[in-house]
């Protein structure tokens, strides 16, 4: 018998059951895929530049950050298998408000990406002539570049309505590829152009201490190995999620830090010695795009230069269905807290949530509005999609404070320590976002309060059976961190227009000491035990013979 997210029925909406069709490897090419986008192709090189050969070690940080981060999320996708499993945590432990919140926060990111990926292959395939006509020089899309990113969106909700099963199919595919080119530049690189020289020519850490750490923050590490999540947004159709919903995302996290480590190493590598002659920072081979296509044309290797440009276009599609699939699932998750109309958990008979892909479908055509600010305002909203991280630390401490001995099929050894560790990575990863991202991220916050404060509203008004309840006392500290956040992140020193009145290591010592108070304050006033079993039980997950 398989877990299912028991869901009612009802005449408006038809079906609301998700099917369980997903197996282990499915789950994991899904974290995986987002993990391993065409950002590889960029970021051994900005790393390099930011902390010289010691970047390996900047890459090797990073991973422990979003390990610990994995896994309480790994934890918590055990206990509660559930379609859109980042939107329901904060519900579960603090409330409709905080529910509310970080539902809106996962959903935004998750609406955003698929367009930006959209926009990113347009903007890869200028490297050929034939679609040299598809952007204006600012960036924004022509009349036909509107029509090509309007049919690939299309075909990425397509896909999601044929089902689950040929979805898992589908992006397991596109994931071998993107798993496989990145090991075949690894593998051509390491035996034909391997200078085991170029680490200590210049100093294995021209930059020191500030260089190593600096590119953590700076160069897109951190960034890059996020997306380990969208497993657990699959996790209610995983055939079997409370053993494979914590090995696929720590599967994942695995992968994707082993591939951009040994990419790091052999891009340092492979550079040519004229190339940094003049130190790392000056890291420069004239006359080509795109560091390791470039890299491969410089050193003679032009057919891999072209399978990467095509991996350039290739890789961005994979990223941008499964986070297709995921919006739909998190829209799914927030009708089901109530915080959205039902028509959200209409399912066809296939169990694809059809009006939320629908929406997808929508947002990622309105994301395509030749505007340059509003795809520069889209585009600061994806890079702070981490906001959604700094839930699940917080719902872990108050699951295993106040319902300690429920069942959990991964349990996280010392996780009354790695939990607040984990928050402290989550704040610290919202700060590096930066000043002119995070203020915009405000605007939108404001925006999704707006939206779903109305629907709960409403919802109460007409008495509706899913009406929230917002649960002010159990978030008091949500605002507090808010703003907090974003006013260290004025008068630090990440992002254009920051003050810089805050120095850096006191920044994100300031950070730190911050996100600690406002968990153990958040542990405080979480919903106490009788009030979160109520809440997951709003959304059972139960044994049901079959389908």
């Amino acid at each position: 018998m398989a877990p299912t997210d028991l869901l009612s029925k009802s005449p408006d909406t038809g079906d609301r059951s998700l099917r369980r069709e997903i197996g282990l490897i499915g789950l994991m090419w899904a974290s995986v895929g987002s993990i391993i986008g065409s950002g590889w192709l960029f970021g051994a090189k900005e790393a390099v530049v930011v902390a010289g050969p010691a970047a390996i070690i900047s890459w090797g940080i990073g991973a422990v950050a979003i390990v610990l981060l994995a896994l309480v999320h790994a934890e918590l996708g055990g206990m509660f298998p559930v379609a859109g499993g980042t939107a329901r945590y904060p519900h579960y432990t603090f409330g409709g408000l905080a529910g509310m919140s970080f539902g809106w926060f996962s959903w935004l990111q998750a609406a955003t990406v698929a367009p930006i990926e959209v926009e990113a292959m347009i903007g890869y395939a200028q490297h050929w002539s034939w679609a040299s006509g598809f952007q204006h020089s600012n960036g924004t899309l022509t009349l036909s570049g509107f029509v090509i990113a309007v049919v690939l969106m299309a075909v990425f909700v397509a896909v999601n309505f044929l089902g689950v099963r040929l979805l898992a199919h589908t992006n397991s595919a596109a994931t071998w590829w993107k798993i496989a080119i990145p090991l075949l530049a690894i593998f051509v690189l390491a035996i034909t152009h391997f200078h085991g020289g170029n680490f200590t020519s210049q100093g294995f850490a021209p930059f020191g201490a500030k260089g190593i750490l600096a590119a953590i923050s700076t160069s897109g590490i951190i960034f890059a190995l996020l997306g380990f999540e969208q497993a657990i947004q699959l996790s209610g159709e995983s055939r079997n999620p409370k053993k494979d919903i914590p090995r696929a995302v720590l599967g994942s996290v695995a992968i994707g830090a082993l591939i951009y480590m040994l990419l790091q190493v052999v891009y340092i590598g492979a550079l040519p010695g004229s190339s940094f002659v003049h130190g790392w920072a000056n890291l420069a081979y004239t006359g080509i795009s795109g560091p390791f296509a470039g890299l491969a044309t410089v050193i003679g290797l032009g057919w891999l230069a072209w399978i990467l440009y095509l991996d350039a276009i290739i890789s961005p599609a994979g990223t941008g269905l499964i986070y297709t699939t995921s919006t739909s699932r998190i829209s799914y998750g927030l009708s089901r807290n109530g915080y959205a109309p039902q028509l959200f958990e209409a399912t066809d008979k296939r169990g694809v949530p059809w009006f939320g892909l629908i929406i997808s479908f929508v947002t990622g055509v309105v994301c395509f509005l030749p505007f340059p600010s509003w795809q520069q305002l889209v585009s600061f909203i994806t890079s702070a999609s981490v906001l959604m991280y700094a839930g699940a630390p917080l719902a872990y401490g108050v699951l295993r404070k106040q319902l300690p001995d429920r069942e959990r099929p991964y349990r996280l050894p010392a996780g009354q320590v790695i939990a607040p560790v984990s928050f402290v990575i989550a704040s610290l990863i919202i700060y590096w976002a930066g000043w002119a991202t995070l203020w915009r991220l405000g605007v939108a916050i404001i925006l999704g309060y707006i939206l779903l404060g109305s629907y709960a509203w409403y919802a109460r008004a007409k008495n509706l059976p899913n009406a929230p309840q917002l649960d002010w006392k159990a978030a008091q500290w949500l605002p507090v961190y808010l703003v907090g956040i974003g006013i260290i992140s004025w008068q630090g020193g990440f992002g254009v227009g920051s003050e810089g009145h805050i120095h850096l290591w006191w920044d994100m010592g300031l950070i730190a000491v911050f996100s600690l108070a406002v968990y153990y304050w958040a542990l405080a006033v979480g919903l106490k035990r009788e009030d979160i079993e109520r809440n997951i039980d709003e959304v059972a997950v139960v044994d049901e013979g079959g389908h």
